[in-house]
């Protein structure tokens, strides 16, 4: 399903880089809530940082296999616009997670190889969005915000039922060629604009989003025009 394009900036934990994402034009902003990522923050940083945003982008929260009275908790501290589901949710759990919490979802498939896109089928009729990243390597301790990316052609043609987003390994210097081979109207982008890890550059926000905005500007010129 394609959709406009949407920029999401990942792993915020801090006011000055959360409002240098808002500054640039972020349309998604994103908040960890996993214990052994070097990007979580805890719900009263989460009820700070969402009360700043202040309706300039939607608030996503992004969990990992979470338990309903943690996934409460975020949704009250931070008020999220979406949930992100980034562990290993069955189709049957991310349709619970809807019915209770009445909010939009979205489903993080990781992706190495073509059989991994048969989860695609599970999931596009029941979560609200789907995200394709990386599949982290055996024994990480992070399920996304690797660094990793994965061969992008394998995602060229897909076209699943509701609105999707690239991720991992994204940064300022490949997201403008990702778009153009994926055609993907969704990124995002966490460790890929740190100096350090959840340590965001705000220079690096602001150029992975000004060439991510032009990429998408080029697909949406038909090809004899851009002659």
């Amino acid at each position: 399903m394609r959709s406009a394009p949407v920029i999401k900036i990942c792993g915020l934990s801090t006011l000055p880089v959360l409002e240098a994402a808002l500054d640039a034009r972020a349309d998604m902003v994103g908040f960890v809530f996993f214990p052994k990522s070097p990007r979580h923050i805890d719900l009263a940083t989460a009820r700070a940082l969402g009360q700043a945003v202040r309706g300039r982008a939607q608030k996503v929260a992004l969990s990992v296999d979470a338990d309903d009275a943690l996934l409460a908790g975020i949704i009250a501290a931070l008020a999220p616009d979406l949930l992100q589901l980034h562990g290993h949710e069955t189709p049957e759990r991310v349709a619970a997670v809807k019915n209770k919490f009445g909010l939009p979802v979205m489903k993080v498939l990781p992706v190495a190889t073509a059989a991994d896109l048969a989860a695609v089928a599970a999931y596009d009729k029941i979560a609200d969005r789907l995200l394709f990243d990386a599949k982290p390597p055996p024994g990480a301790r992070h399920p996304g915000g690797n660094g990793l990316s994965f061969d992008w052609r394998l995602i060229e043609n897909l076209d699943p039922a509701v609105p999707a987003m690239l991720s991992g390994g994204l940064d300022p210097a490949n997201v403008a060629s990702a778009i153009a081979l994926t055609g993907m109207a969704g990124v995002d982008v966490s460790s890929g604009v740190e100096s350090a890890p959840g340590v965001k550059d705000v220079a690096k926000i602001a150029a992975f989003i000004k060439n991510a905005r032009a990429a998408y500007a080029a697909l949406a010129v038909p090809a004899r025009s851009r002659v």
